[in-house]
């Protein structure tokens, strides 16, 4: 009996014990992960805020860091790219731990770029890149995107299929990553398919106005055109009206990140096709990156990461309820 009551008393020691411990123990790197954050500040400059992209990565990037303590300061250029160089030059002097920038062109911000990094600021870019790289670049693979699209352009556009061969590009600002990039892209395609005629290559400047006036014109000049690729969404709402006046039946492949206003323009027939680089998951990735530099502390400028990513060809067959996204409160 005294044994039985014995061993009772030391299995209760022992879990008593045993909780006292579990209590006591800390996850070691709780406190230094939450301490990294603490009154950091993120500033993000974008083009232009106002547009699904820059809206939907600040929305991404407040949601992801400001819960542990970190502040997002935005400034606005409006698409004015000496306003963008005047607001990258007072944020070095005003010296955040963080900025993203959204770059207008490869050039404009690149000298402006390495002095944040010498000046101990990080400093991440978001889907267009400059000249210059910097600690991370979060984005499409523009080179990537441009020959999967000129192939599709050869796919749906090929005599061999029936189609005339003829087809246009619609860019944005021709100065920019996204145009200069995947124009390289297309072209690499385009130079082993001389089936393939390129009638217009011309810029609207991401203006939606410009593209529908260019592809009126072309429409008008090459009645049996079989394509126009369009460099972004937005831009080719009016590449979509230009077509639907002409009463052609010209496909049209745009681009862009993939908001509920894509799937609907496709849904209703304004797009054919839509190459969708998923701005909620760019966001992701930028809190991401962002959280490994204020943990791992490297010198500015000393590590350069690149994520691409990856692509998702919408059409209305493929597209299902939850393909696209919507901004906080749509």
């Amino acid at each position: 009996m005294r044994r039985i009551k014995a061993i009772i008393m030391a299995a209760a020691l022992a879990a008593t014990t045993g909780a006292v411990t579990a209590q006591d123990i800390e996850d070691p790197t709780r406190a230094p992960y939450y301490d990294s954050f603490k009154d950091k500040t993120v500033a993000f400059l974008p083009v232009s805020m106002g547009i699904d992209l820059t809206e939907g990565w600040a929305a991404g990037i407040k949601s992801a860091l400001e819960p542990l303590g970190v502040t997002i300061e935005i400034r606005d250029p409006n698409f004015n790219t000496a306003a963008g160089a005047q607001a990258l030059t007072s944020l070095i002097s005003e010296k955040p731990d963080v900025i993203v920038v959204h770059n207008p062109d490869v050039q404009s911000y690149a000298r402006l770029l390495r002095r944040a990094e010498e000046a101990g600021i990080y400093v991440v870019q978001v889907n267009m890149r400059s000249a210059y790289s910097t600690d991370a670049f979060v984005g499409a693979d523009y080179v990537g995107m441009g020959r999967q699209i000129g192939q599709r352009l050869v796919d749906l556009c090929s005599p061999d299929n029936g189609k005339s061969g003829k087809v246009a590009v619609t860019q944005g600002v021709l100065t920019a990553a996204a145009s200069i990039y995947q124009m390289k892209g297309i072209n690499e395609v385009l130079n082993d398919h001389p089936e393939i005629q390129l009638v217009s290559n011309q810029a609207a400047d991401w203006d939606a106005t410009k593209a529908k006036n260019i592809a009126a014109t072309v429409i008008q000049q090459h009645p049996d055109l079989c394509a126009i690729t369009g460099f972004w969404d937005v831009m080719d709402v009016g590449t979509a009206a230009a077509i639907k006046e002409s009463g052609q039946d010209v496909y049209l492949l745009t681009q862009g990140g993939g908001n509920q206003a894509t799937c609907d323009a496709i849904a209703a027939g304004s797009f054919d096709e839509s190459v969708v680089y998923n701005v909620p998951g760019q966001a992701r990735d930028i809190a991401n990156i962002i959280k490994q530099l204020l943990q791992l502390k490297p010198e500015p400028g000393a590590m350069k990461t690149t994520l691409f990513t990856q692509l998702e060809f919408i059409t209305a067959d493929n597209m299902d309820s939850g393909t696209c996204w919507k901004l906080p409160g749509q």
